[in-house]
């Protein structure tokens, strides 16, 4: 077979050495687009149609499609082409080398998650010239690690891409049918500063939020007891107190503080009414505190829990080829806004989650020939394989 593309160790060293760090801070945030480029010119190269789907002013998500896109059958390999930011000087080698040593490959998103759409590219290349029944698409996205925009705008538009869809997040090669959601909030409490010899001459934003405390953690306590699934390590919604400030001197009253809380909500669980529910939350404990003004701000649209069905046909698949069962993750992706396209939804790719976002992030080379067997059998399955009998029970 002609190789019309680099070696999959090569790609991923390419998609590594192009930086796409997303971040909320606008001073580490970056294009996405070199990464973009370079995948739609190799699969370009192997035949697929290119659609580069602008977000926003410097960023992108790309569609590449291989076969008849009718969007109603077909398989759908995504993943993000964003990382994190890095820790400048707590690496023991170059984040953007791509370095290979101890059988493994190191680099920023060698993990999470560059590495798995080289490898998707690869197994399409293997392909050759084999017919497909149904299309095969690869998805590359933008800002997966700060707003996920990019699956956002493409959840918006409705256009669908396929039946099926797996998301390459390192996960050990395991399948992952179902996380949590990610919710992250920010309350301020506001009153009037003063002497702090009189409490009359102010009115102590620090008193309010210790009152807001107190009504999260009994919220907290409620939930834990009322929501619960055997299926995650930790079984129950989770919520934090991440961050707190307030006040300027010991000798002043307190005119403004502020707290983020972080919480992550179980399948079945709504952002909309938890949201509604803290704000009644929120209200209650400062009826005692009419000197005080209080604000809650969303920090993020929030990201809903995700599950697909035991016994959906992928999550079947999935579990059939990897002779691994489903399971649940305590990180979020970008499933739930993909699965709103219509399509079966399963999280399973090379590399552990433990090493991203972290010095030294690395992917074993051990993962790539047993991903690339996965990734042939599933197109096999649903691109190859009728879909009627893809779809049979098994």
């Amino acid at each position: 077979m002609t190789r019309l593309i680099p070696p999959p160790l090569e790609m991923m060293r390419s998609l590594i050495e192009r930086r796409s760090v997303s971040s909320a801070n606008p001073k580490l945030d970056q294009s996405n687009r070199e990464v973009i480029d370079l995948l739609a010119g190799w699969l370009d190269d192997l035949g697929f149609r290119i659609e580069i789907l602008p977000v926003g002013e410097r960023k992108a998500n790309l569609r590449a499609t291989l076969g008849d896109a009718d969007g109603a059958e077909g398989l759908v390999l995504a993943g993000h082409t964003d990382t994190v930011p890095y820790d400048e000087g707590r690496w023991s080698v170059d984040p953007f080398a791509g370095v290979v040593k101890d059988d493994a490959l190191y680099g920023l998103g060698s993990a999470d998650m560059k590495s798995f759409l080289a490898l998707a590219v690869e197994a399409a290349q293997r392909l050759g010239d084999t017919p497909l029944r149904h299309p095969l698409t690869i998805l590359a996205t933008a800002d997966e690690e700060s707003s996920m925009s990019g699956a956002r705008s493409l959840a918006e538009a409705r256009r669908p891409f396929g039946r099926f869809c797996v998301i390459g997040e390192p996960t050990g090669l395991r399948p992952i049918r179902m996380h949590k959601g990610v919710m992250m909030e920010a309350i301020a409490v506001q009153g009037k500063a003063g002497h702090s010899s009189d409490p009359d001459f102010g009115a102590n934003a620090i008193e309010g939020m210790q009152a807001i405390l107190t009504e999260l953690l009994e919220w907290r306590r409620e939930m834990r007891q009322r929501y619960r699934d055997p299926n995650f390590t930790v079984p129950f919604p989770t919520l934090n107190l991440g961050s707190i400030h307030g006040g300027d001197n010991p000798n002043r009253i307190c005119a403004h503080c502020a707290l983020q809380i972080d919480l992550r909500p179980l399948p079945g669980m709504q952002v909309p009414r938890l949201r509604q529910d803290l704000r009644e939350r929120l209200a209650k404990a400062m009826t005692s505190f009419p000197r005080l003004a209080w604000t809650h701000e969303p920090l993020f649209d929030g990201l809903p829990p995700f599950e697909t069905p035991a016994e959906a046909v992928l999550v079947r698949a999935c579990e059939d080829i990897t002779g691994q069962p489903a399971t649940a993750a305590a990180f979020g992706t970008e499933a739930p806004l993909l699965a709103r396209l219509g399509m079966e939804t399963v999280v399973l790719g090379p590399g552990h989650i433990e090493q991203a976002h972290q010095p030294d992030e690395y992917l074993p080379l051990g993962h790539i020939e047993p991903c690339l067997g996965t990734l042939a059998r599933l197109i096999e399955r649903f691109c190859l394989t009728p879909v009627d009998q893809a779809s049979r029970p098994m």
